[in-house]
């Protein structure tokens, strides 16, 4: 059977039109299933917590499970490499935190590029820390400690929790900007026991790590890394009030792979945000020591390529090298 020109035409474009609004439709259905989110750490410590509680309010917003899964080792590298190989699809988002960052210095080789290949969505918050120390050291203040070290220098030790951490790079940035000689001394895991015995004289906590320890006296607290004071304890002092410039937070935020639609970017973010507005979920997250810093896409990326250039410096400037 033959149809005339104009019949074949119409139904031409009414196939075309269809296949346009399935397309549609299919970006629309977004999420149709479960997100994953892949956390670098172990189950049950902050960042964990924070997935959990930040994905559950996402998921009451986009009507679909945000699932965790804990993928821990390599410093994070692992969580990330994994879903930087997950198909762009937004089912799959990482956990990114200040140790991505960190890392993209630290190991030169990794299989992937966290800037690239990471597409950044929104920030959850900054883990803010304090720097304390054992109560025998006598500078009860950030500059009393630098004269104290300067007056001494390498003979006071500062913990970390391994070469590259977070609390390792805190305090060579504490050493490169107060120009002070402190010996690192990295552990493989917790450093608390030795600096309440005095072995170690100064280190650098998570607020939910110390809390205990700073309110019966066994830890004397000097200053938070956060730019300004920390609602949670808002009588001690930034760094920055001490040594200007000085800011060191470890902060999470969520990412899917770089080629994700943009679309769901957007969804991805709004979600984000719109569970950080919630005065519920900002004091739960304060509870931890994560004040939160919602932002759009565009603004959270420019804060990770930020926050990369300065490990960087701070890396090479104190020679690091990766264990």
């Amino acid at each position: 059977m033959q149809f005339p020109r104009r019949q074949v035409l119409t139904l031409a474009i009414g196939s075309a039109a269809l296949v346009g609004l399935s397309r549609r439709g299919w970006a629309q259905a977004w999420p149709a299933r479960p997100v994953r989110i892949v956390v670098g750490y172990p189950a049950g410590i902050v960042p964990d917590i924070a997935a959990r509680l930040v994905g559950g309010a996402m998921a009451s917003r986009l009507h679909q499970p945000f699932v965790v899964e804990n993928r821990p080792g390599a410093g994070t590298s692992i969580a990330a490499e994994e879903v930087v190989r997950a198909p762009a699809d937004g089912y799959t988002v990482l956990l990114a935190a200040a140790a991505n960052t960190i890392n993209t210095t630290l190991y030169p080789h990794l299989n992937f590029n966290f800037i690239r290949d990471i597409a950044p969505v929104a920030a959850i918050g900054g883990v803010v820390f304090v720097m304390a120390v054992n109560p025998s050291v006598p500078a009860r203040s950030v500059p009393g400690l630098i004269a104290y070290a300067k007056a001494n220098p390498g003979k006071i030790n500062f913990a970390s929790r391994g070469i590259g951490s977070l609390t390792h790079v805190f305090g060579e940035l504490f050493k490169m900007m107060a120009g002070v000689d402190l010996v690192h001394v990295p552990y493989r895991g917790d450093y608390t026991a030795d600096l309440l015995a005095g072995r170690v004289q100064v280190a650098f906590f998570a607020i939910a790590d110390a809390k205990g320890y700073l309110a019966d006296g066994r830890m004397r607290v000097l200053a938070v890394t956060s730019k300004k004071r920390f609602a949670g304890l808002p009588d001690v002092a930034p760094m920055d009030e001490f040594l200007r410039g000085y800011e060191a937070t470890g902060w999470l935020g969520i990412g899917p792979p770089g080629a994700t639609a943009a679309a769901i970017v957007d969804q991805l973010n709004a979600a984000a945000n719109a569970a950080l507005a919630d005065p519920e979920m900002t004091a739960r997250l304060l509870g931890m020591g994560i004040e939160t810093t919602p932002m759009t896409a565009a603004e959270f990326g420019t804060f990770i390529a930020d926050d990369t250039q300065k490990w960087a410096k701070v890396i090479r400037f104190a020679n690091i090298k990766a264990e």
